[in-house]
This record gives C-alpha cells, structure tokens and sequence, in this order.
C-alpha cells in the first residue's frame, strides 16, 4: 500500500527537475563566500524582501537561532506566543545558546497584539528585571492551524517594539503561504521586521534550507555566529540551487495545498467524534477528537494514512507538494471509515 504522507510539509522529496538543477549548479566554497549559486539565492531573498543581505543556514532553527543569538546577551528576554516554534521546537535553543529567557504573550491561534508587547516589556530601571529585548512572531502559525497575521497588526507590532528600543523578528518558515492567501507581497514584510527566516524545506518542497534575511552589519554578525553554531557550508550550492528552482516554480502552487486541506479539514468536520476542527487556513489541518489522538493515528496508519498527534486528543495533517488529489481522495475516505 503507498502511504499518503500528511505528518509535515518537510516530508516533500525533490521534483526530477529540481534534481537536475541541483546536479548542474555552479559550485564553491560557501565559507570563503564563492559559491556562485549560494550568493545567488542570498542575493534574490534579499532583493525580494526588501533588505539588505541574507544569509543560507541549513534549517529554520538555525536561523532563527542565529537572530536570537544577535540580538540578545545572556539574561536578555524574548518575547513569544507558547506554541512559537521557537520556544516549543527548537531544543530549548534560546536558553541553551543564548540564555535567554521567554515571557510567552496571550494570543489567538498564535497571534497576540501590540498592547500585548506594550503590556510585557520589563522595566529596564528594575535591576530584578530581565532585559526585554525581542519580540518573534511566527507566520503561518504551525499549532495555530495555519493562522495567519494581519499586517496591519504586525505593522502595530512594530510600532510598539520601536517605542520600547526592542528588535522584531519574523519566524516566516511558511510565510509564502501567508502571502499566497492574503495578497501581500515580500516587501511589505521586509519593511516591518528587522530580520526574517524563510524556509525553503517547507511548503517550497527544496530538501535542505532556511535563509535569514536582514541588514548588511546583521547579517556579517549572522555569518560569524554561523560559522560558531557549525552551520558553515562548502559546496553548498548543490542545496541553494534547489531552493532558487523552488521560487521559480513552486510559489504559485500553494494555493493547491490549501485547497487540498480545506477538502479535508471539511471531512474532518462531518464526522461525529471531531470535537472542533481549526479553520483551515493555509495549509495545517488541526482538529480534536473525542477519543485518544495515538489510536486515531494508528487506525489512519492501518489505511496508508500517515498524520501526527501534537497533543493527548489533537491530530495535526499538512499538505504539501506531494500530496495529490488522489492522496486527499484517499485521506478523506480513511477519514470515513473510522
């Protein structure tokens, strides 16, 4: 039985074209800054956003990592939602190579308001205090569902880290799907965040890579801390042209995923032990059950159904480039038959 695999969209296997352009890409030494491909697919996210330079890691936690790591010194605060990948996802990454400390903000499937910043931002008169020092937000919000920012929230967002001398940064591993949806374009993102991490390993289907976007002295300290946290590449090419064929040709086919995980999510709905299903937003299905999520699982699993429980009665599926009309046919009748 072939599997239908709806756990992650980091599931996806590089299409027969895009292998052949990682095999005749232009290669050097990343470390030395002579990778052709590499400085091209820097250059472009760059030009894209907006901004000044980026930076190719080989994963969003690295890079989002990295820009904590830049921004902060150790006892400095890091304000987030409790579900940010970057608190629940990244190995404790904060603590462990920043010292950091995180103030989790009240948020509405992962998206909180500039009176929450205002609220959370420490005195810095108050020796007893941490320095609150950054605010993450996180577009699509993965245990959101998919949800996505308005801009003009993110716009207020800004405006309140301005106003307390705080730096903003955007976890935007699934920000094409974002903007797939909503209509903005990748400049009005560069304009509002000091720095940006794009995913390329994600719904853009390349197999390795995440890059950090922001200005020319940020991005020479990004590379230093790079090269500390051992994400120096050499011939990275081969990776970087997998992502410059992904923005050529899998940009435009979002909108197929989250048309695929709406037909699911609207399965997911009609059945009697979904307690509440997510809106489905992008691409992320999220749904409780009245029963427990490892049993749900396995009986999908029994029916070549593969999805992933991210709680005691919550299931998680995502669709990506791989997943097919047929594979959703096949999902929503697994579905239907538990």
């Amino acid at each position: 039985m072939s599997i239908v695999d709806l756990r992650s969209d980091t599931v996806t296997r590089p299409t027969p074209a895009m292998r052949e352009a990682m095999m005749s890409a232009p290669l050097g030494d990343d470390v030395f800054g002579e990778d052709p491909t590499v400085n091209a697919l820097e250059a472009r996210l760059a030009a894209l956003f907006g901004m000044e330079a980026a930076l190719f890691c080989p994963s969003g936690t690295m890079t989002n990592q990295i820009a904590i790591n830049v921004y902060s010194r150790p006892g400095d605060e890091v304000l987030c939602e409790e579900g940010a990948h970057v608190y629940r996802y990244e190995g404790g990454g904060m603590m462990a190579n920043s010292g950091c400390s995180v103030k989790h903000l009240p948020a509405d499937r992962g998206r909180f308001t500039a009176d929450d910043v205002h609220s959370a931002v420490n005195d810095r008169a108050a020796a007893y205090l941490a320095s609150t020092r950054l605010v993450v937000i996180e577009n699509t919000v993965n245990r959101g569902g998919g949800a996505i920012w308005d801009i003009r929230e993110a716009r207020r967002v800004r405006e309140a880290c301005e106003a307390h001398g705080l730096a903003l940064h955007l976890d935007g591993a699934r920000l094409f799907n974002a903007m797939a949806v909503d209509g903005t374009a990748p400049r009005h993102w560069g304009t509002l965040f000091h720095s940006i991490s794009i995913c390329l390993s994600k719904g853009l289907g390349a197999p390795v890579g995440s890059v950090l976007i922001g200005t020319a002295p940020f991005i020479h300290q990004a590379r230093r801390v790079r090269k500390r946290f051992g994400g120096g590449m050499r011939q990275a090419g081969i990776l970087a042209a997998a992502g410059l064929y992904a923005l050529d040709h899998h940009v435009a086919r979002l909108l197929d995923d989250h048309l695929r995980a709406k037909r699911i999510g609207e399965a997911i709905a009609s059945r009697p032990w979904c307690v509440r299903l997510m809106p489905v937003d992008t691409n992320i299905v999220i749904y409780d059950i009245d029963h427990e999520a490892a049993a749900h699982v396995r009986a999908l699993e029994a029916h070549g159904i593969r999805c992933f429980a991210i709680g005691p009665r919550q299931v998680r599926m995502v669709t990506h480039l791989d997943i097919t009309d047929d594979g959703v046919e096949r999902a929503i009748h697994a579905l239907n038959s538990l």
